[in-house]
């Protein structure tokens, strides 16, 4: 598999448009386009931006060898994820997390305690409906 194909797959495996991939590396989508169909070389930058924003890689991307996306525990997915997700200014989703955070910051010592027991409540509670 070329690089090309491998930066397809990445792609097509986040269900992104060539506009969208191309948006989140920095690049318009014909040469996202062109990359993946062979007309031009995977460079450097691009690869490095690639791996960056979506955890892809690098030694996968490059050679193929190795699983296509990073190795990271539960915990590191989820703030890889979170990161990716407040980076979309446009985004309502990343609108709310952001909120959330400022709105937490601003709270108390209290408060916080007050909150994260309700936190702990919710998820045991969640737990015992599944």
């Amino acid at each position: 598999m070329t690089q090309g194909e491998r930066v397809r797959e990445v792609r097509k495996s986040l269900g992104l448009t060539l506009e969208k991939f191309g948006e989140k590396i920095g690049i318009k989508k014909n040469s996202v386009s062109q990359i993946e169909n062979g007309i031009n070389n995977l460079t450097e930058q691009i690869a490095k931006s690639i791996c960056r924003e979506f955890g892809v890689n690098y030694t996968w991307l490059t050679t193929e060898q190795g699983y296509m996306f990073e190795d990271l525990t539960d915990q590191q997915k989820l703030l890889k994820y979170t990161g990716f997700l407040l980076k979309d200014k446009d985004s309502v989703i990343a609108n709310a997390i952001q909120t959330l955070i400022v709105t937490y910051e601003q709270l108390d010592a209290t408060s916080k305690a007050t909150l994260e027991k309700i936190a702990l409540q919710y998820i045991d509670n969640l737990k015992k409906s599944q």
